[in-house]
């Protein structure tokens, strides 16, 4: 039997961005590795994060190209540490080596491209790596659904296998539960993280792959390969995400419109799927690296200071929440050392 699914308690989709700054209220800020600041929205970024309480930015790259962004931009550095790095490459490197040291206890990228930044965090051995994958997670709140819900992966994996898309599946659980913690804090442990595992239909067809894989995924659940969740799938977007369509293709599942987590079949998908959200439906998004031994902020040039501030919040959570579950994770944090 199908429940009919309510509005969490307090939940304002409206508010998205509201919502997470009252969260972060009485959290220290988080010393943040800001790595090649050398554009004006990555700067402004990194201060206007300073601004609120949010962060400690630690300006990782040229230091004269640095300066004279800021003078461009009339903001006041004196307050940051600035690490002087000669080009994009060694400033990702020593964004890594600061945090491998606990000197910092999240990155936030600056204007250098993506690649440059995660060759460096996903070296064996010198990089921030853990046993699983890297992905990325879009948290998101829109109007018409009744809980902030996560879409993954959009940004890092672009087609991903089976045990791939465990990895991702199993990040993106954690980030779940470490939100609830703060949404929820006292009954976060009662309602399942549900995951929907999308596709174009509902059912098993060999010559869709992504339906083949949402199979395995839940079997792998039952096998206890994936922990935390409810998962289900094959559904299409329209099933995951309203109980009516459920019901109306005769789906009994207790993850049709109440799910937590869209997992997309590749990056195109999921890519396409949020920014659908984000420029029509006027979705609040913050985007996140998880999967690494710190959150990572990976922000788009598009982004505006709402959804920039907010993904440095999303990462102050992370990291107070790691901070205080040492058990979950072996990194040493710049808090602990201070």
């Amino acid at each position: 039997m199908m429940m009919k699914r309510t509005a969490l308690e307090g939940y304002d989709p409206k508010r998205g961005y509201e919502m997470l700054m009252d969260l972060c209220q009485g959290l220290k800020p988080v010393r943040t590795a800001v790595c090649h600041p050398c554009s004006e929205t990555s700067l402004q970024g990194a201060v206007e994060a300073a601004d609120v309480g949010l962060i400690i930015p630690i300006l990782i790259g040229p230091k004269a190209k640095i300066h004279q962004v800021a003078q461009a931009c009339n903001l006041d550095l004196s307050p940051y540490e600035i690490v002087d790095a000669s080009h994009s490459h060694e400033s990702a490197k020593k964004t890594v080596e600061l945090v491998r040291a606990g000197k910092a206890d999240a990155i936030m990228k600056g204007s250098l491209h993506t690649d440059e930044l995660m060759g460096e965090v996903v070296k064996k051995e010198t990089g921030l790596r853990t046993e699983r994958r890297i992905s990325h997670v879009f948290l998101m709140s829109v109007d018409g659904y009744h809980r902030p819900f996560i879409v993954t992966d959009a940004a890092v994996n672009i087609y991903p296998d089976l045990m791939t898309k465990r990895d991702i599946c199993q990040n993106a659980i954690d980030f779940a539960h470490i939100m609830r913690h703060y949404y929820h804090p006292k009954d976060h442990h009662k309602n399942p993280v549900k995951v929907a595992i999308l596709s174009a239909v509902e059912t098993v067809n060999p010559s869709i792959q992504s339906t083949l894989d949402a199979a395995a995924l839940c079997k792998m659940a039952d096998r206890g390969q994936i922990t935390g969740a409810l998962l289900d799938g094959p559904l299409a977007y329209d099933n995951a995400m309203n109980l009516e369509a459920a019901k109306t293709k005769g789906i009994l599942s207790p993850v049709a419109g109440d799910a937590s987590i869209l997992l997309v079949p590749d990056l195109e998908a999921g890519n396409i799927l949020a920014k659908q959200l984000i420029y029509l439906s006027g979705a609040y998004a913050v985007g996140m690296i998880v999967g690494a031994r710190v959150p990572i902020i990976l922000t788009s040039r598009a982004d505006g200071v709402e959804s920039r501030i907010g993904s440095c919040a999303v990462a102050a959570m992370i990291a107070h929440y790691h901070k205080h579950h040492r058990d979950s994770s072996k990194t040493v944090y710049a808090a602990d050392l201070a």
